[in-house]
């Protein structure tokens, strides 16, 4: 009978400063890497701000070539040069027009896109290479900076996948492997396989995070710290809930155009956060700004962000970073100064705990 692979030591940190965490296969005791630092927009230095990832997931949705154009170059002048894409974004032309604008290779970018298990496609070795194919070829690339597998796909060993993921490493094709959607738990089994198999380690996790929406703080954060992976932040302002442009009554009556109505994707959106507690919870929020800011009181925007940037458990200094998106011009400049601000006062990061108390019994779950 072959012997058990012996269980990951139980090891305890702090939050500031995790340990280079290790792995066992059979019986030889492995150093999985640190975590690696990047430069997203935020400085990665000690107490360091988070860094800056731009979202293009409407761009060829509510965002045609000439404003995505015009958001890029907006995006990049402010020395930001993370992009976050996807194969399934707008049906490709997310890629495609990030492709056309970065043709000639002038701009100093980084591009990340994605992989998926949805309408048809697997995670098997053959769709993965197809789809980063394709990808590349929409995006105008010989490779990508960054290559995410989406979400988990329940019916192919993670094995095939990987080591799918790992040849097409080898091959030049992305420098750096990423997950999105999955469980505390497979991003363990998936840095052991990895580390035992001398397979390209993955090292970014992007997830759902924001001031209403926690459930990664508690063992998924943990997580990724022992295993060297940064985090960075998706739906910062729960797919545009936090804005506090949406009431409760929205859904039976005027239903404002957005992430929550009259697209492909409402339905998901509603069903994460269009909850009663989530309006109430806002509601909290406003007024701790208004009672602690007065007539100076900042938008709830601008304190969903600051929020993130300066109380979440998002660490600048270990390359962690947020996903701001964008339909306009207005919305992006807006988003990238408020994440430029400053600290929130303590009653308003109470109110957030408050807002967040109320949400956690319902929380979307941030794996799929």
């Amino acid at each position: 009978m072959r012997a058990l692979t012996p269980p990951l030591p139980l090891v305890k940190w702090a939050w500031s400063d995790p340990p280079r965490p290790h792995a066992q296969c059979g019986h030889n005791e492995l150093l999985l890497p640190a975590p690696r630092m990047r430069s997203g927009g935020g400085k990665m230095a000690g107490g360091a701000r988070p860094g800056i990832v731009l979202g293009a997931m409407e761009m060829g949705r509510r965002a045609g070539p000439e404003a995505s154009s015009a958001m890029l170059r907006a995006f990049l002048r402010r020395g930001h040069r993370l992009l976050d894409t996807a194969h399934m974004y707008a049906g490709g032309e997310s890629e495609r027009i990030l492709g056309t604008l970065l043709a000639g290779g002038e701009q100093s970018v980084e591009v990340a896109t994605k992989a998926n298990p949805w309408e048809g496609k697997t995670l098997k070795p053959e769709s993965v290479r197809s789809q980063l194919n394709t990808s590349l070829e929409r995006l105008q690339r010989t490779s990508v900076e960054l290559f995410y597998l989406h979400a988990p796909d329940h019916g192919t060993p993670v094995e095939e996948t990987l080591r799918a993921c790992n040849e097409l490493h080898k091959e030049g094709k992305f420098k750096e492997l990423g997950l999105s959607n999955y469980a505390a738990w497979e991003v363990a089994e998936i840095c052991t396989i990895c580390k035992c198999n001398n397979w390209l380690m993955p090292t970014v996790y992007q997830g759902m995070y924001n001031a209403t929406t926690r459930q990664v703080e508690l063992e998924l954060f943990p997580c990724l710290r022992h295993y060297g992976l940064r985090f960075y932040a998706y739906n910062p302002l729960a797919g545009g809930l936090l804005t506090g442009k949406y009431k409760y009554e929205d859904k039976d009556t005027r239903q404002p155009t957005g992430r929550f109505f009259g697209n492909d994707w409402a339905q998901a959106y509603r069903d994460r956060y269009w909850k009663k507690h989530n309006f109430e919870g806002i509601e909290l929020v406003e007024k701790a700004l208004k009672d602690a800011y007065g007539s100076n009181a900042p938008s709830l925007t601008s304190a969903a962000l600051r929020w993130l940037y300066h109380h979440s458990k998002l660490q600048g200094s270990l390359g962690d970073a947020v996903i701001i998106g964008m339909s306009n011009m207005e919305q992006l400049e807006q988003n990238l100064n408020y994440s430029e601000e400053g600290p929130l006062l303590p009653p308003v990061v109470e109110a957030f705990d408050k807002a967040w108390n109320l949400t956690a019994h319902d929380c979307p779950n941030y794996f799929r």
